[in-house]
C-alpha cells in the first residue's frame, strides 16, 4: 500500500467505526410513553400498535395513531384500553 493512501484509509475506517456505533433514532433505548391516558374512542383510532417488554423499555406500550394525525400513549392495564386491543386485533 502506498504511504499516501494509509491517512485516507485510516479516515475511512474511522468514519465507519462512528457510523457502526451510532444507535438510529427509531431505536432509542428509552421508553417512548412518560404519561398515559385511561383510553380513547375506537372510532378516533387510525392504528394501534403494541410494544412488549424489552431492553428499551420494562413496560408494555400501547401506542395510538389517532385519525387526526396524533399519537396517544394508552394505559395497557386499563380495561378499555384491553378492549380496544383485542377489537383491534380482530379486524
Amino acid at each position: 500500500m502506498a504511504p499516501a493512501t494509509r491517512p485516507l484509509l485510516c479516515a475511512a475506517l474511522m468514519l465507519l467505526l462512528l457510523l457502526a456505533t451510532r444507535a438510529p433514532v427509531a431505536n432509542e433505548l428509552r421508553c417512548q410513553c412518560l404519561q398515559t391516558m385511561a383510553g380513547v374512542h375506537l372510532k378516533n383510532i387510525q392504528s394501534l400498535k403494541v410494544t412488549p417488554p424489552g431492553p428499551h423499555c420494562t413496560q408494555t406500550e400501547v401506542i395510538a395513531t389517532l385519525k387526526d394525525g396524533r399519537e396517544a400513549c394508552l394505559n395497557p392495564e386499563a380495561p378499555v384500553v384491553q378492549k380496544i386491543v383485542q377489537k383491534m386485533l380482530k379486524t
